[in-house]
């Protein structure tokens, strides 16, 4: 059997040409792959800075959150400590006043006894009466004012 020069090179192009388009398909499918890894890596840079994005806004509002809370906090202890300050002023100055009224008081009766005996028992009296409306006045004053310390202030 006597094959012709032309069938041979068609047989041999006929099995080079398998080899050719799989190198071919082969460098295609590198390159896919270089460009896919970078497109993979485009996505994930992405996605960590979306993450990132997230936990810094997150963290910012919680922050401004306890901060604003902290403020409240701390005002309205100051307004307690200035209410219980102001009350507790006003009580022992009270207190003082009374205390200063009646030993005049006790001074005055003890000079009115050896003077007049009959005027001391008078002055008694009158003076048990002024501490009384004075006594009455100072609870109404400190009610007054435990009233307006529970009205909102704005410092």
């Amino acid at each position: 059997m006597k094959t012709s020069r032309s069938a041979i090179r068609l047989a041999s192009f006929a099995l080079v040409i398998p080899l050719f388009v799989t190198i071919g398909s082969m460098a295609q499918t590198a390159g896919q792959d270089i460009h896919k890894a970078g497109a993979d890596t485009k996505g994930a840079a992405k996605d960590t800075g979306h993450a990132v994005q997230k936990t810094t806004k997150t963290t910012y509002h919680k922050t401004a959150q306890a901060t604003k809370s902290a403020t409240a906090n701390t005002k309205s202890g100051t307004n307690k400590a200035y209410d219980k300050t102001k009350e507790g002023s006003t009580v022992a100055a009270d207190k003082t006043k009374e205390t200063s009224v009646k030993g005049y008081d006790r001074s005055k009766e003890g000079v009115q006894k050896v003077v007049k005996p009959n005027a001391a028992q008078k002055s008694k009296v009158t003076d048990r009466t002024r501490e009384t409306n004075m006594g009455a006045q100072d609870n109404v004053k400190q009610d007054q004012q435990k009233i307006d310390d529970t009205k909102p202030r704005y410092l």
